[in-house]
Order: structure tokens, then C-alpha cells, then sequence
């Protein structure tokens, strides 16, 4: 169920991931919305959110976020959160992943939010 209010956005993100249903996730962007999905590469769209959130949920680790900021301005919210993901890899290895996000939400005409931007590997 996507996010009602900007403050939900983390929470609700983090239940969607946690499903491991890439459909629950792509419900919370707009569908021209932008996704840094590492370091450098900048990715537009649903197909492409799509294909960089698989590798994320291939790992099968539970992702946990904690809001640390939420700005709102009329229909637009800027939202920051921190972010781990961590646990053992169907490989066997060792994953430690994690940063800060920056993520900019849009009011929809429903009512809900839905990213526009996210940036999870933004700098503080």
C-alpha cells in the first residue's frame, strides 16, 4: 500500500522490499521517476527501477531504513533516511551494504506519495 503521508515513504519502502515483490516496489515510483541504483549510474523509468531494484532483491536480505528528515513543501517532500541491508548472500558471502538516502516524493491525485527521485547513495 503506497504512502500516505511523506513520513511514511521509509516504512512503507521498506515493507514493499521486504516482500521481495518487485511490484509492490515500482508502486511507489512514478513511472518516469529517476533511481540511483549505485554510485554514478543514474537510471530513468519504470523498466530500468525495475531491472537495478532485481539485483537489490536477488540477495534476498531484508532492508532496514530509519527516517532522518522529512521536508514538505506543498505537493513535493524531500526525504532523508539511512539504510542497511546486510546478511548472507544465496552465494554464501557476506553482503554489508547500506548509506544515506535522498529521495524527492510527489503527492499523487489519490492522495499517495511516490518517489520521483531516489538517491540511496547520497552524501550527508
Amino acid at each position: 500500500m503506497p504512502a500516505t503521508q511523506p513520513e511514511e515513504m521509509p516504512a512503507t519502502f521498506e515493507r514493499a522490499f521486504n516482500t521481495g515483490d518487485i511490484s509492490q516496489i515500482l508502486e511507489l515510483y512514478e513511472s518516469d521517476a529517476v533511481l540511483v541504483p549505485e554510485p554514478g549510474q543514474v537510471v530513468h523509468g519504470t523498466q530500468a527501477i525495475r531491472e537495478a531494484l532485481s539485483g537489490f532483491l536477488a540477495l534476498k536480505l531484508p532492508i532496514h531504513l530509519e527516517r532522518q528528515r522529512v521536508l514538505v513543501m506543498g505537493d513535493v517532500a524531500l526525504v532523508s533516511s539511512s539504510w542497511k541491508l546486510s546478511g548472507t548472500g544465496p552465494d554464501g558471502s557476506a553482503v554489508d551494504l547500506g548509506g544515506n538516502t535522498t529521495e524527492v516524493i510527489r503527492r499523487q491525485t489519490d492522495g499517495t506519495w511516490r518517489y520521483v527521485i531516489d538517491d540511496p547513495f547520497s552524501v550527508v
